[in-house]
């Protein structure tokens, strides 16, 4: 198991994407109930959570997609199937749940992936997502996208999927220890990076503790990023 995103723990080393990754990994953890039968992780990079969900959820079958050259793999993480970023090569219906964690973003054009993920789930199958909302580009030029529940709901309307529920990671105070963690581990430098980390690490923490995750998404919200659950 990957504990650089599975249970992970609070340092001075990792204050940048802790809470990033923390609360993408609660979100699974809350949604795992909703995932069985054969799970498709479209986008699935190294493949972190593989483990923790064969192992906690009713997930039988785990098959892992990605674009070409999208990372460097190794062996042991290289994914089961290449995909062209265009049209995912299974047939129609062929499986229970799509798992798509902080790939939305990279993509060039989100509803034809979206109008891929509903063409490939079965009648009631579940689609799972996160994106980022507060992050800074990353892996470019292929960052293509920020976006708010509105625009996600209307796309995943728009592939004919009926059930939408979208949820935020985190609120006000998240978001202020997301960019603490982010300014002290990768804007500043050298001796000041290492001298204010251990300070910065104890702000954050009381930051994070003190989080209200927003229920409702209304004017003058801020997040740090969104999931849901997306049912065919």
């Amino acid at each position: 198991m990957n504990n650089d995103f599975v249970n992970m723990q609070l340092t001075t080393n990792n204050i940048d994407n802790f809470y990033i990754r923390h609360s993408i990994f609660k979100s699974i953890k809350a949604s795992t109930k909703y995932f069985n039968g054969s799970l498709l992780d479209a986008g699935c990079g190294k493949m972190p959570y593989k483990d923790y969900l064969l192992n906690n959820s009713n997930i039988n079958k785990y098959t892992s997609i990605d674009v070409e050259n999208a990372l460097s793999y190794d062996k042991e993480v290289a994914p089961d199937y290449r995909w062209d970023g265009v049209k995912i090569p299974f047939k129609d219906c062929s499986f229970d749940t799509v798992f798509a964690t902080e790939v939305l973003e990279h993509c060039d054009n989100p509803q034809l992936f979206i109008d891929e993920c509903h063409r490939v789930l079965v009648q009631d199958g579940i689609l799972f997502f996160t994106v980022p909302f507060l992050w800074p580009l990353h892996e470019t030029p292929h960052d293509e996208f920020r976006y708010t529940p509105y625009a996600l709901e209307r796309l995943f309307t728009q592939s004919g999927f009926s059930n939408i529920i979208i949820n935020a990671l985190g609120g006000w105070n998240a978001s202020l220890a997301v960019m603490l963690g982010l300014w002290g581990k990768r804007y500043l430098l050298g001796k000041k990076s290492t001298l204010i980390c251990p300070i910065l690490k104890v702000v954050i923490k009381y930051l994070i503790s003190n989080d209200k995750v927003p229920l409702n998404f209304s004017e003058g919200l801020m997040i740090t990023g969104l999931y849901g659950i997306i049912r065919k």
